[in-house]
C-alpha cells in the first residue's frame, strides 16, 4: 500500500559562512517554529549534509498556503536577518511532489 504525503513540499539548500552554523540553526529554528504555529506550515526539518550543504525540507498544505505565509511581514524579522547573515550561498528551491510517504510521525516513533 502506498501512502501519499502532504500536498506541497519544498527543499531549501544553503552553504553557510564558516563559524555561523550555530547562529543559523538558532534563527532557522525560531522562524520555522513560528511558521508552524502562526502561518500554517506542516513542519520542517534541517539537515547538514556531509558535503557541507545545509538542507531544509518544509511541508505545506498547498502552494497557496505557503504563498500566503510569506506574503506579509516576516514572522521574525531579526531571525530572518540572522539567517541571511549566516548564508554564504543559496541554491534554487526545489518544489517536491509527494508520491509515497512512509515517514513515522514523531509521536508514534516515541511510543
Amino acid at each position: 500500500m502506498t501512502h501519499k504525503g502532504p500536498g506541497f513540499s519544498v527543499l531549501y539548500r544553503w552553504k553557510l559562512h564558516p563559524g555561523m552554523e550555530t547562529s543559523f540553526v538558532e534563527a532557522w529554528s525560531r522562524v520555522s517554529a513560528l511558521l508552524l504555529t502562526q502561518r500554517g506550515s506542516l513542519g520542517s526539518r534541517l539537515h547538514r549534509g556531509d558535503d557541507g550543504i545545509w538542507v531544509s525540507y518544509a511541508q505545506w498544505p498547498s502552494a497557496e498556503a505557503r504563498s500566503a505565509a510569506f506574503s506579509g511581514a516576516p514572522v521574525d524579522a531579526e531571525a530572518t536577518r540572522q539567517m541571511h547573515a549566516a548564508i554564504a550561498e543559496t541554491f534554487p528551491e526545489v518544489v517536491l511532489e509527494s508520491v509515497a510517504d512512509f515517514m513515522v510521525p514523531l509521536a508514534e516513533h516515541e511510543r
